[in-house]
């Protein structure tokens, strides 16, 4: 029996599909996580598929909790799953945070992240009802902190963080008012 999450959204751009995490994306992601690419977000070549499984049980997981979660991005022309993103607010988060990964190599700087993040970015102030986003961002990550840049965020010098380490940096992104306009 294949158990599923049920009563989840599914939203899409011109060349994304977005959907809840299933057990095919758990390769894709495993090779992300036990990879350098992922040295800003707790990941790196030292971890193990046991670390990337409770990693991603942890993203699937926040769907039934919190009643939203990270969406994987795939990749319509290929059908291939190539990162993940969306809202996000783990227990100890100071706020509802946009949050974004791209897991293949190839599929970095297309746009993707992008084109993602102004879709879930919309439907996290239309139908979750937020009415504020920060990203949560390591100073060391330029493609991260231009992507917030390039979505209209602003950091925000003072803003908590998750880690309480005065490091991670907070970039908080445009109003449902300021979007809309």
């Amino acid at each position: 029996m294949t158990v599923t999450l049920s009563n989840t959204p599914v939203l899409t751009t011109e060349r994304l599909t977005m959907r809840v995490p299933e057990m095919a994306d758990f390769e894709p992601f495993c090779a992300f996580v036990c990879s350098d690419r992922v040295r800003y977000i707790g990941g790196g070549a030292d971890k193990d598929r046991l670390h990337a499984w409770r990693a991603f049980a942890h993203i699937t997981g926040h769907w039934p909790l919190r009643g939203f979660g990270t969406f994987v991005l795939v990749d319509k022309s290929s059908g291939a799953p190539v990162g993940s993103a969306g809202p996000w607010f783990p227990e100890c988060w100071p706020e509802h945070e946009l949050g974004w990964t791209i897991w293949a190599p190839e599929a970095e700087g297309k746009s993707f992240a992008h084109e993602a993040l102004i879709a879930l970015r919309r439907h996290a102030y239309a139908d979750l009802g937020w009415t504020t986003a920060v990203s949560y961002i390591d100073p060391e990550n330029a493609r991260s902190i231009a992507l917030a840049e390039r979505l209209g965020c602003r950091l925000e010098q003072t803003a908590p963080t998750p880690f309480g380490d005065g490091q991670t940096l907070v970039y908080r992104h445009p109003s449902p008012a300021e979007v809309a306009a």
